[in-house]
């Protein structure tokens, strides 16, 4: 009877198993993801709609009175192409299969355009300024995006996991990135067609993530990198752990530590922990897969007319739970919304050094997303003294994972390479598009010079996968961080160079913004200017219309009689500054590589360049820093001129290269 029982449940559940296991023969009619309501087809092209269904069965696809004919192959994949249409709608898409039959409504031909990138790209229009304005009227605006889910994958997927298409509405539209609108909404008011973004984006993502296996694999400096990565999660996870441990103790054994030890600590203790700032941790180096708890410490230097005195004390905001210490004492537990000001008697500053230990206990917040971490700009993290303000946004924080509690990896698109692609890019080809705008390169700044090589890479691997040559529309990276000069060098400004070498390929174009960046946030919220001048971009290089301007490029400079003389492109109508003040954010070197700050003149559509201390100047620059507030040489248009070199001497990024794990 046992064995009778036993045979009768191995049938059943091989049966339940092989039920599941859905064969091309028992497939459904589907549709890839991107074929949904409301969606947006690319206009004056040939629209390609595919799926899945039973092997060797017939499919129909019609639209606005066309109609294609395929035959899925053996494995149930079929894809159909409908011929070129102009743009209109709202149009019903029907797709049937025998008796199966899908139909799709309020289809609109247009343009369609991918934005992908990271975290600028991926801010929402709700985060950004003006969001309240176009909220009221985002009815009227003929914008529809589809947001593509955040996922990393070790092999190819054919298909998303979700998404759908969401017209521009006031209770949708505060969803769509906020750089893909602008641009898209610029677009459609120009070329009186609906825009449809598909918005491919991840915060902190390096662009190496973004390209497939095989375009990395024809890379002979990040072919290596893809060979050492593992084939499996548990073995990638295995590597990041190692990876953060090895970088919180410096190579050394793996120490815990306890709240009531650190408060009694010198500030000499933390000497050898981790420098870093604030922002989520996950957003950070070498703490990218971490997700437990931890500690944070400052330490800072006051004297006697700022210690005698109650100050305040903001922290911005966290998911975690806070117990802060400062100079050993008890001075806040509990959650920290944002806003709050913690206000501190006098006596809790000594004259001298000071030391602020925070034990960070939990995520809860936001189970969403790793928000560990003390989160906020200088605006909202300062000390607050009766006679000055301390901003504590700098990178004179302490960071150390808390070992002894709970915590687990999560690998990220930081450390591993092709995974977004696989699970974000690949499912969409062969999607019909106009182009891609391509917002990244913050994540890549730190090995700047290695980006000359990656960005044509991932751009000539998503044109060879899409079969066509793409136009590419590039977001320069804003101002963020120092105002440094070129003696100091700057990532940001190489990241910046590498990303103006790229116009090398043809059907490229660059919107610059670093007139519109903030230095002391990562993520700007003045989002308008960035997709305007983007839309401006591709309505130059993409839709050829005349009055579409584009920002002066660097092109050339002749060095005689102790001056420079620049030429640039784009520059026929004239140059200008801002301000109306001479121009400024120049600099000249000699023979020695040594750069010093330079006066200009605007001589139409060139500039003149001197320096009193560079008698005989072989090489100008221009905006080279993080942040180059001061520059400001401007088209007769109102568009910024990039900032360039004219040099090649070694850069700060030079031989810095890809390393998954350390």
């Amino acid at each position: 009877m046992n064995k009778a029982r036993t045979c009768l449940w191995t049938i059943i559940l091989l049966v339940i198993a092989l039920s599941e296991c859905t064969t091309p023969s028992q497939a459904q009619l589907s549709t890839s993801r991107l074929f949904a309501d409301h969606m947006v087809l690319q206009r004056n092209q040939k629209i390609n709609v595919w799926g899945w269904c039973k092997n060797a069965a017939k499919v129909t696809v019609s639209l606005n009175g066309h109609q294609a004919n395929t035959v899925a192959d053996a494995k149930g994949n079929w894809k159909a192409t409908l011929p070129p249409m102009h743009a209109g709608g709202p149009y019903i898409m029907d797709v049937t299969s025998g008796k199966e039959h899908l139909q799709y409504k309020d289809v609109m031909l247009g343009e369609v355009w991918i934005c992908s990138g990271q975290s600028n790209m991926q801010f929402f229009l709700n985060q950004a300024t003006g969001y309240e304005q176009e909220q009221k009227q985002a009815d009227t605006i003929a914008v529809r995006q589809f947001l593509v889910p955040q996922k990393m994958s070790l092999t190819p997927e054919k298909n998303l996991s979700s998404g759908e298409w969401f017209k521009a509405s006031a209770d949708k539209v505060g969803y769509f990135s906020a750089v893909g609108y602008y641009f898209a909404k610029q677009l459609s008011q120009k070329l009186h067609v609906t825009v449809g973004i598909v918005h491919s984006s991840w915060g902190a993502s390096q662009a190496e993530c973004w390209i497939s296996k095989e375009g990395l694999l024809r890379s002979p400096d990040l072919s290596t990198v893809v060979k050492q990565q593992p084939d499996n999660w548990p073995a990638i996870k295995k590597l990041a752990e190692a990876d953060i441990k090895a970088y919180a103790y410096q190579n050394q054994p793996v120490k815990t530590y306890n709240i009531a030890q650190l408060v009694q600590e010198s500030p000499a203790f933390f000497n050898n922990w981790p420098t870093g700032t604030l922002g989520p941790w996950q957003w950070q180096a070498n703490w990218y897969a971490y997700r437990g708890t931890g500690f944070m410490q400052r330490s800072m230097v006051l004297y006697d007319d700022l210690v005698n005195a109650p100050s305040a004390l903001k922290l911005g905001d966290t998911d975690a739970n806070v117990d802060l210490y400062i100079n050993g004492k008890s001075i806040f537990k509990g959650t920290l919304p944002k806003g709050k000001i913690i206000d501190l008697p006098t006596g809790t500053w000594k004259i001298g050094e000071n030391n602020m230990v925070l034990q960070l206990l939990s995520d809860q917040k936001n189970p969403w997303w790793f928000g560990f971490g003390l989160n906020g700009d200088a605006a909202n993290t300062y000390i607050k003294f009766a006679t000055t303000t301390m901003p504590l946004a700098d990178y004179k924080w302490h960071l150390m994972p808390d070992f002894s509690k709970p915590y687990h990896v999560e690998p990220t698109t930081n450390q591993t390479v092709f995974t977004v692609y696989n699970a974000m890019v690949n499912p969409l080809i062969p999607l019909s598009v106009a182009g891609v705008a391509w917002y990244q390169g913050e994540s890549n700044a730190a090995r700047a010079s290695q980006y000359r090589t990656v960005l044509p890479l991932l751009i000539n691997d998503w044109r060879s996968k899409w079969k066509t040559n793409l136009p590419f529309m590039i977001v320069q990276l804003p101002a963020f961080g120092p105002f440094q000069n070129s003696n100091q060098g700057s990532t940001w400004a190489e990241l910046r160079e590498a990303q103006t070498m790229a116009l090398k390929l043809p059907n490229t174009a660059l919107a610059v913004t670093y007139d519109v960046g903030n230095p002391q946030n990562l993520h700007p919220t003045n989002k308008a200017p960035v997709g305007v001048r983007l839309a401006d971009a591709a309505l130059n290089k993409v839709y050829h219309i005349s009055n579409a301007d584009a920002s002066p490029i660097y092109q050339s400079a002749n060095f005689s009689d102790g001056a420079a003389v620049v030429s640039f492109t784009d520059a026929e109508k004239g140059l200008t500054t801002k301000n109306g003040n001479a121009p400024k954010g120049f600099e000249l070197a000699g023979a020695d590589h040594k750069f010093y700050p330079a006066q200009a003149q605007i001589i139409g559509d060139k500039v003149k360049v001197w320096c009193s201390q560079v008698k005989e100047p072989i090489a100008v620059r221009y905006a080279w820093s993080d942040s180059p507030i001061t520059a400001n040489l401007f088209s007769k248009a109102g568009l910024p001129v990039s900032p360039f070199r004219s040099d090649h001497f070694a850069g700060i990024t030079d031989g810095k290269k890809l390393q998954l794990f350390k």
